[in-house]
């Protein structure tokens, strides 16, 4: 088979990804700038930090479960335009997303030293770990309804929203850690609790631009909050099938990232300051392949709902053939920028030596998450066989990933074999996503026959 000729899908693709991409930019920057504000006062403060925003990453890997069934199932329906369901969909995932929310925060911000101890007891890290995240736990509330909205936006090819929502986020958090961080304008200095605080406030205001957008703008869903209170038993009976394994997988890489800052967490304070760096790199160019794959899984879940298979057939092999190709010039970025990203942080020599280490590891390893992941997500997920990706990764975490890693520890392995091991699933992950997608078994169509059309409302 041939890459795809057909002009609208490369488009389209681009018309979804560009403002996914720019808005996991921006929310990266978010991070980004925190971190490096941070990284002015200290390996602990660092470390603690990082430790500490393990929680935010694990709540979106739960609620990234629940936002990927809303996806999942309303692009389905987008495909067949059937607006009533999604808003009913809309509804079940801001419901679900809100109580995950709403339980973080409470956990956090009455046991902060205890859930800052489930990844390291260096005492330093913990005591300023703890003080960043008692400072930043309600933020946790709004991230996960603001996402929620967010992803049913997306589900109607309406992407822009989302890179709206985290520029203004942007602004407002960066502006707010100079002035809290280091006391600039009059404001006091309050360190790392400062930088908590600034994220609590921007999230509050994401959450309310996407709110009135929603309620006052929006046409192509015309969402209504009222509809929170309505109950549709046989679309839960759908949200809870479907969910299901996609929320158990998530769970499943959930556990995968408690283990990695558990495993580098009794390592030196200088490893994990280097987990920190090459954490944000990684990410870096993780916001445009996680763009580019969301945009993938968009278009599929909408041309599965449609029922055209055979443009399935015929995107999947532009998609392999896309990514891999930015796999490798994001290898070729990531040692470009090695250098001059290190030099931006003042932490030690030791810290230092781990980075570049770290970071070299990731140079290879996301070539094969660049591939492996629009393969797995973008098409056999958002193609409807909801299961497979969970068993893949049970499979990996479990076998794999994290008996390698302990063991390496147990044996005193130098930390980036460690770093490896961790990051090992996304090379051999890429083996599995070429041999699923050739036998074109995971293209199901999840909705319900009595679909009902824009025209018809």
């Amino acid at each position: 088979m041939k890459l795809t000729k057909e002009k609208a899908f490369y488009g389209s693709l681009l018309a979804l990804a560009v403002p996914m991409i720019l808005q996991n930019l921006i929310t990266y920057l978010v991070g980004f700038a925190d971190n490096l504000m941070i990284g002015t006062l200290g390996d602990s403060a660092v470390s603690g930090v990082y430790m500490a925003g393990q929680v935010q990453t694990v709540l979106q890997v739960f609620s990234f479960g629940i936002e990927g069934t809303v996806l999942l199932l309303a692009s389905q329906y987008w495909g067949k335009k059937d607006t009533e369901t999604i808003r009913k969909i809309t509804s079940i995932g801001f419901r679900l997303c809100g109580i995950l929310g709403a339980v973080t925060s409470a956990v956090c911000l009455l046991f902060p030293e205890a859930v800052v101890q489930i990844f390291t007891r260096e005492e330093s890290v913990v005591s300023c770990g703890r003080e960043y995240l008692f400072a930043v736990a309600l933020s946790f509330l709004f991230f996960c309804m603001t996402q929620a909205l967010i992803v049913s936006m997306r589900s109607v090819e309406n992407a822009r929203i989302g890179f709206l929502v985290s520029l203004v986020s942007l602004v407002v958090n960066v502006s707010l850690n100079y002035l809290l961080i280091f006391g600039k304008a009059g404001f006091p200095e309050l360190g790392v609790t400062g930088a908590g605080i600034a994220t609590v406030i921007s999230r509050i205001v994401e959450f309310l631009v996407i709110f009135c957008y929603v309620r006052f703008w929006d046409k192509k869903l015309r969402y209504r909050f009222s509809m929170l209170a309505k109950r549709d038993p046989a679309l839960f009976h759908d949200f809870v099938r479907y969910g299901v394994p996609l929320m158990a997988g998530q769970v499943v890489w959930g556990c995968n990232l408690i283990a990695n800052s558990k495993i580098l967490g009794n390592l030196s304070e200088g490893v994990m300051t280097a987990a920190s760096l090459a954490n944000n790199v990684n990410n870096m160019i993780y916001v445009v392949m996680n763009g580019m794959a969301g945009a993938v899984g968009i278009l599929t879940g909408k041309t599965v709902g449609a029922g055209k298979f055979e443009k399935i057939r015929e995107y999947s092999v532009t998609v392999q053939i896309l990514f891999f190709c930015l796999g490798l010039l994001s290898c070729g970025l990531v040692l470009l920028i090695r250098g001059p990203f290190i030099s931006l942080y003042n932490i030690s020599e030791e810290a230092v030596s781990y980075s570049f280490q770290f970071i070299g590891v990731l140079s290879v390893t996301i070539i094969g998450t660049a591939y492996q992941y629009p393969c797995l997500f973008g098409l056999v997920k958002s193609g409807g066989d909801v299961g497979f990706v969970f068993k893949n990764d049970t499979i990996f975490v479990f076998g794999v990933v994290i008996p390698l890693s302990v063991l390496t520890l147990l044996l005193g392995c130098p930390p980036w074999v460690i770093f490896l091991c961790l990051k090992s699933d996304q090379i051999l992950k890429c083996a599995v996503a070429f041999f699923k997608i050739r036998r074109f078994d995971w293209m199901k169509n999840l909705t319900r026959e009595e679909a009902r059309s824009i025209e018809e409302e």
